[in-house]
């Protein structure tokens, strides 16, 4: 009696695993229908694996995000406000029904979803980018810097709160926000589109601030003293601030920023984004970390001379970037 209670205990297990592989297998053949914009063959895989497993969070997911590019936003709707009110509803199952209410601009059922979403996850970084997000697109543009902030604050190393900060300081004239922002994107998350818009952008900001070299005390606010800190220590660099913004003149002031920075300021605040600068530095890499930053958007022809001339440095450097995981420890916020 006892062996036959085996064996079918066995049997019965190797069905349920047999059946989560094939469920598997279903969502990765679905996405691969998805990455080759076949959605109603992905639709019809994720089907199948719902009819196996009609509770399976990922599958239905899976078929939110799938009907949202397919544009069909009433069928993603369904799915993912039932899949919300679930107690094992995760920020993601949140998050894809809040790219459909953005995408139908229904931005008041959005809002409180985001809300919702917030209480159970008071601590995702992705929601308050999304949120954030979302009320940038309903034009509340005060609001979705401070749920950015936040985010930053509490879950300091998802990329899209910086992303979506940085853009906001550098068309509201924040110059300095604008660019720690934006440097902190492009090492967090190196190698995407956003990546390459927000080098330029970050560019951008170092010729305004060599532009406005002679007013950079301007650019402190009282209620920010690490922000202050900054300023302050631009404003004794202004003598090289002289000649036109390029990668190299660039990068002396930045080399002249760290050395003034850690004489002044280590004990007073920590900044893993100097850190790593300071490190670089040290270990001779900072020059092509900043042709890396700034090259390609100063001048793709000089750039492309760089790289030929200095190939060794930028394999070296590379091959160091893609070895370290660059992360922002917590406690390292500063409130502006």
């Amino acid at each position: 009696m006892k062996k036959i209670l085996l064996l079918s205990f066995l049997c019965l297990l190797t069905i349920i695993c047999f059946a989560q592989d094939d469920v598997k297998t279903l969502r990765e053949e679905a996405r691969t229908f998805l990455q080759q914009g076949e959605y109603d063959n992905a639709l019809q895989l994720l089907e199948k694996a719902r009819a196996q497993q009609p509770n399976n969070l990922d599958v239905l997911k899976d078929e939110v995000f799938t009907y949202y590019y397919k544009r069909d936003f009433a069928k993603s709707l369904e799915i993912g406000k039932t899949i919300t009110t679930r107690d094992d509803a995760d920020a993601e199952s949140f998050q894809l029904l809040g790219m459909t209410y953005k995408a139908v601009a229904d931005y008041k059922e959005g809002d409180k979803m985001y809300k919702t979403a917030l209480k159970k996850f008071p601590k995702s970084g992705v929601l308050y980018s999304e949120y954030g997000d979302l009320l940038q697109s309903s034009d509340n543009k005060s609001g979705a810097i401070k749920l950015w902030e936040k985010g930053i604050e509490l879950d300091p190393n998802i990329s899209s709160n910086y992303y979506y900060a940085s853009k906001y300081y550098a068309k509201n004239g924040n110059i300095i926000w604008g660019l720690l922002y934006a440097e902190l994107f492009i090492n967090i998350e190196s190698l995407s589109k956003r990546t390459t818009e927000i080098k330029g952008q970050l560019f951008n900001g170092y010729k305004k601030l060599f532009e406005n070299r002679n007013d950079i005390a301007a650019l402190k606010t009282s209620d920010s003293p690490f922000g202050n800190a900054v300023a302050e220590t631009f404003s004794r660099l202004t003598d090289v601030m002289k000649n036109e913004p390029a990668p190299e003149t660039i990068t002396a002031l930045r080399t002249r920023f760290i050395l003034d920075w850690y004489a002044h300021n280590t004990k007073n605040f920590r900044f893993r984004l100097f850190d790593y600068q300071r490190q670089l530095l040290q270990d001779g890499y900072f020059d092509a970390y900043n042709q890396w930053i700034f090259g390609e958007a100063a001048n793709e022809d000089k750039y492309s001379i760089w790289i030929y001339t200095h190939d060794e440095d930028m394999q070296a450097f590379q091959k160091l970037q893609r070895s370290l995981l660059f992360k922002v420890p917590a406690g390292q916020y500063y409130e502006h």
